[in-house]
């Protein structure tokens, strides 16, 4: 089995003393040698850690000793190599940003449909199945079928909604999302715009890859990720995407192969479009980050994700 355990996890619950949690919380990661990012809001937490697998839980186990987390749920994947290069707990608005206030999972929200029932769900002609992710994640993979509202941010999905879906008309919505969370925010902020029957993937895409068998999937390609395993495959494997440290795009196989690809200067994505001078300095950074791999040492730039 790989060294590496990754959790991903995520809590929408009032959490009025969310500042006070930060320090604790960071140093018990720090102290099990984790490395992630968790982010804390006065509406929960979210966020995705990685280390040896006892530490990883150990960690698990201390959130959950809050009575708050005590049935905090979590994913689980694994990696040969650590999937960060740091461990962040960050002070935020929103554990997952949408902009727009008043939106509050833990007073309404969609129906949950489970990993199992979902395929169901999305093969019915009167539903509009709604992929709630970004264009860069998107173009990895999606839901056969899936609608893509091509949005750059989460904080677009509001404007997306209003200008193409009609409360009166698009009776049977279903979301998803990654691992679950935007797509609850977003079936709560359906709702209280007054669509009547808002479903959502239970653990998200993530869950469904881990359990529906391959063979029955209605996935198609590879799930993004957040950290440097960029996308994964059915049962959570690694998936065949790198990604460009220029744009932040992910590429296929295919596309390292192209002339315009150049690692952590361009891509076929950004060729183009970028100057000479942010070619020049990106060309200094990569040779920072080659420099750091052969010292044996972790350069942090290297592995920024866009978010």
């Amino acid at each position: 089995m790989s060294q590496y355990l990754t959790a991903a996890l995520y809590k929408f619950v009032n959490l009025p003393d969310y500042q006070a949690l930060q320090a604790p919380i960071l140093e018990t990661c720090v102290a099990h040698h984790i490395k992630g990012t968790i982010l804390l809001a006065l509406e929960g937490i979210n966020g995705t850690i990685a280390g040896k697998a006892e530490d990883v839980h150990a960690v698990l186990a201390y959130l959950r000793q809050d009575t708050r987390f005590s049935d905090l749920e979590h994913k689980e994947s694994y990696a040969d190599h650590h999937p960060f290069y740091r461990m962040k707990v960050k002070l935020k608005k929103e554990i997952v940003t949408m902009g727009v206030s008043g939106v509050d999972p833990n007073l309404v929200v969609g129906t949950y449909i489970k990993p199992e029932d979902w395929n169901a769900i999305i093969s019915d002609p009167d539903v509009i199945v709604l992929d709630t992710r970004n264009d860069y994640e998107t173009h990895i993979g999606t839901f056969k079928g899936a609608v893509d509202p091509k949005t750059t941010t989460f904080r677009e999905f509001p404007k997306y909604v209003a200008e193409n879906l009609d409360k009166t008309k698009n009776k049977k919505v279903a979301m998803f999302c990654t691992g679950g969370i935007r797509c609850e925010k977003a079936s709560s902020f359906m709702k209280q715009q007054g669509f009547e029957e808002v479903y959502h993937l239970q653990g998200g895409i993530l869950k469904y890859l881990e359990t529906v068998p391959k063979e029955e999937s209605l996935w198609e390609g590879e799930c993004f990720v957040f950290d440097q395993r960029v996308g994964v495959k059915h049962g959570l494997e690694v998936g065949d995407y790198d990604q460009c440290y220029a744009c932040r795009m992910p590429l296929s196989p295919e596309e390292l192969k192209s002339e315009q690809y150049t690692a952590g200067i361009s891509c076929p994505h950004c060729y183009d479009k970028t100057t000479e001078a942010k070619k020049a300095a990106l060309t200094e950074r990569q040779k920072q980050v080659l420099l750091a791999k052969q010292r044996g040492e972790a350069h942090i730039g290297a592995g920024l994700k866009k978010t």
